[in-house]
């Protein structure tokens, strides 16, 4: 993980399937769950989603909290 990919989950958008144009931080645990069971998409939004689905199965997305408001500004 490099320091800017937690910037780049609160404000990228996922660019396909049934959540798209959702910001990566804000797509649900299950769609994150079940990338995790069926396999990541190759690439840097593969390594995105992979990064998003361990903060979200580990209970850490109130680290993104204070990135968001300081993306937002």
């Amino acid at each position: 993980m490099q320091p800017k990919d937690l910037e780049t989950l609160v404000t990228l958008k996922m660019p396909f399937g049934k959540y798209k144009g959702r910001v990566i931080a804000d797509l649900p645990g299950h769609y994150l769950n079940w990338f995790a069971r069926e396999g990541f998409p190759k690439g840097e939004i593969g390594r995105l989603l992979q990064l998003m689905q361990e903060i979200d199965h580990n209970g850490l997305k109130d680290i993104l909290k204070p990135i968001r408001g300081r993306v937002g500004e």
